[in-house]
């Protein structure tokens, strides 16, 4: 992009995304390259915007059809274009927007689902007339590429057995099993966007205050997993994860009561908080309630408790009631929330029971503790009880 503005004078270039922090990422981005170039070809930076002597400009777009459908583009890049819940819409009003100066259209992806316009670009008739690229990691390892071996041993590693995630991220293929709790479509079709919630998504910080009415939930670990801690706000019949919390191995449980205790105070309290006591949680329920920390409930995790909790989960993402800002991490450990909600499995047991798993060298906690967040918005009635009766 940086290049195609130094090179054609007066030339106009937006850049789009799956969420709006994301796309301003991408302008910071080129915003770096620009100090490299001699003085005198660009101007200085903003933060949605660079300037160029040339006449020039590169400006970030949110990902809104009626917004990038107005001004006069010579070029558009959407990056993470797989993870963009209306693409359809997106990618038809960017079509009118280039159509005018018969401008070009630049994407780009990590492979995610199928049913998107950056698949069929690679893989349908009617998209014949682009020019693709599919780079995998061998290609992009040293001295070809900027990836060093070693790094990608480790990545490999820690995905364990999960072929999905390793062809996706690494081999840049389209892969997804077939009994994934969440699948890849539903996932991205509720990245909160004002397009399709109202309100561009982005996480609160913890040490600023707010108001609102948070719901928690809390899965605890201990040595081999992590304990995760997610906050949803609640407004009329719309969930927004407002804050997502990994804490790091070992837990240490004086550090997460005292995380919780400060999060309460600052954001005026937790209308309720369910956490998963099957090992430490009735102690640690205790201690939070002499730390002060309120209207804490447990829940164990049996098979049927977990099935109803996945699948209200579940059903408030088809409803379209349950958003998320497009969040990532690399720590404690590298990962973001489009894979960790796609991470569980499922499978129908012989007593009829949908029992759940994650592929060995994952982890499920960011899964659980958002279906815990969730779950504490419901009423929580009395455990299925199923009792065998033997024959007269």
């Amino acid at each position: 992009m940086l290049k195609y503005a130094v090179k054609n004078p007066n030339s106009a270039i937006g850049i789009v995304g799956p969420s709006w922090r994301q796309t301003k990422h991408i302008i910071s981005r080129i915003a770096a390259l620009c100090r490299k170039l001699p003085p005198g070809i660009a101007f200085k930076p903003q933060k949605t915007q660079i300037h160029f002597a040339n006449g020039s400009s590169i400006e970030a777009y949110p990902n809104n059809p009626e917004t990038i459908r107005g001004p006069t583009l010579h070029v558009v890049y959407a990056d993470e274009f797989n993870f963009v819940g209306n693409d359809q819409e997106l990618y038809d009003a960017i079509l009118y927007t280039l159509g005018a100066t018969d401008g070009k259209f630049v994407c780009s992806s990590t492979p995610w689902h199928t049913d998107s316009v950056f698949f069929k670009i690679f893989n349908h008739r009617d998209f014949g007339d682009f020019k693709t690229s599919h780079v995998t990691v061998e290609q992009a390892l040293s001295p070809n590429g900027p990836l060093k071996p070693n790094i990608i041993q480790k990545i490999k590693t820690q995905m364990g057995d999960d072929p999905s995630r390793w062809k996706r991220e690494m081999e840049a293929e389209w892969f997804e099993d077939d009994n994934v709790w969440l699948t890849q479509s539903l996932i991205a079709s509720c990245v909160g966007t004002q397009q399709n919630c109202g309100q561009e998504l982005r996480e609160f910080f913890p040490d600023m205050p707010k108001r609102g009415k948070f719901y928690a939930g809390l899965d605890l670990a201990q040595t081999r997993d992590y304990s995760v801690l997610a906050v949803i706000e609640r407004d009329d019949d719309r969930l927004y994860l407002r804050h997502l919390k990994i804490f790091p191995q070992p837990t240490v449980y004086a550090t997460v009561l005292g995380y919780i205790k400060a999060l309460q105070d600052r954001w005026n309290g937790f209308e309720r908080i369910r956490i998963d006591f099957t090992r430490e949680g009735p102690s640690f329920i205790a201690d939070m309630e002499a730390a002060g920390i309120h209207n804490a409930e447990g829940v164990n995790f049996s098979v049927p408790r977990k099935s109803e909790m996945a699948s209200l989960l579940k059903q408030r993402m088809l409803n379209k009631q349950f958003f998320y800002p497009l969040l990532n991490w690399e720590r404690p450990y590298r990962g973001d929330i489009c894979t960790e909600l796609n991470v569980e499995r499922y499978d129908l047991r012989k007593d009829g029971n949908v029992g759940f798993s994650h592929p060995w060298g994952t982890h499920d906690d960011v899964f659980w503790s958002i279906a815990l967040a969730v779950y504490a918005t419901a009423d929580m009635g009395p455990e299925p009880f199923i009792a065998v009766i033997p024959r007269g």
